[in-house]
């Protein structure tokens, strides 16, 4: 009997699916090979996808001496370092399209009077803001702080401010009219978890469907943080996205991946719709354990942390002052 023992290192080595490897078998080959056929099914019961989870996370992610967002002895020297990374935040949305006229804003606190937070100047061109133009606003609403343009857009205090408010554990907020967040929030329906990157909202994303007008008041930026919740993200129903993070890069990172949740969701509904079938959804523990990894705060820290490296590069300095 003919045997062919490299065949399940083979197997693993590329990829190839026990069932699938056993279905290229002919008839012939099956009874050739009785033992190939054998040691195919033995592992087709031993690779179920769970008995092979190891431990999640961003360790096990990784190997060697991960990275950590810088710390600040100063506070001072913090906000100005806030303050730079929120301007390249700004301009990434800008090289992503997230802009819309003036439509849009992210916001951080502020490390010295953790009561304020910085935010874009209303109008100003979002390629061209540097730190020196951001302004700083109390939770009345007043600019206390800040660079020549003093004019707040009043939307962004009523979301920004409430938020920030009700979710003292996060720094940062993004919001913004995106196409395909913007178009993904008019089905009134909920993200759903089909692919790995999708797993980074898993259990972690709320619906606002309840559109009450451009937000000129009070009461539509507390319902906006109530149905946020404790969650990092929410679909704010006919109007766009809005993300949150414990640092800057972190809710960029958690708003770039929802948008292309968005749009891949849409692709993929429209294809299956035109097959007359439905999306194959991630199974839950499967979403679980990946969440734990990806959906993580440092996770969207690091992922970040390359499209921030070349803004800066790219920006030149000029982010700065």
């Amino acid at each position: 009997m003919q045997r062919l023992p490299h065949i399940s290192v083979l197997i693993g080595a590329r990829n190839i699916g026990p069932s699938k490897f056993l279905l290229g078998l002919s008839w012939k080959h099956a009874c050739r090979f009785p033992l190939l056929t054998t040691a195919v099914h033995l592992r087709t019961i031993n690779m179920s996808p769970h008995a092979t989870k190891g431990p999640s996370g961003m360790g096990a992610a990784a190997k060697g001496e991960f990275p950590k967002p810088p710390s600040f002895k100063d506070p001072q020297d913090e906000r100005q370092y806030l303050k730079e990374r929120l301007a390249l935040a700004f301009r990434i949305f800008a090289k992503l399209g997230f802009d819309e006229g003036v439509a849009g804003h992210i916001t951080v606190r502020d490390p010295v009077d953790p009561t304020t937070f910085w935010v874009n100047p209303f109008g100003v061109a979002w390629p061209l803001l540097k730190a020196s133009d951001l302004i700083r606003v109390d939770h009345d609403g007043q600019i206390v702080d800040g660079g020549p343009v003093r004019l707040l857009n009043v939307a962004a205090y009523m979301i920004h401010s409430a938020v920030h408010s009700a979710r003292p554990d996060i720094n940062a907020v993004a919001h913004s009219h995106s196409i395909y967040g913007r178009a993904f929030s008019t089905l009134g329906r909920p993200l759903e978890i089909t692919t790995q990157d999708a797993c980074v909202f898993y259990n972690d994303i709320a619906l606002y469907d309840n559109f009450g007008g451009i937000v000129l008041g009070p009461e539509e930026g507390l319902s906006i943080a109530e149905a946020l919740g404790q969650k990092k993200a929410a679909i704010l129903a006919n109007h766009g996205l809005l993300t949150c993070g414990k640092t800057i890069e972190s809710c960029v990172y958690w708003f770039m991946g929802l948008e292309r949740c968005c749009q891949a969701q849409l692709l993929a509904d429209a294809a299956a719709a035109g097959r007359g079938g439905e999306t194959v959804k991630v199974a839950d523990e499967d979403a679980e354990f990946t969440y734990k990894t990806v959906g993580a705060e440092v996770a969207g820290w690091f992922s970040a942390k390359p499209t921030f490296d070349l803004m800066e590069l790219q920006a030149a300095g000029d982010h700065k002052n």
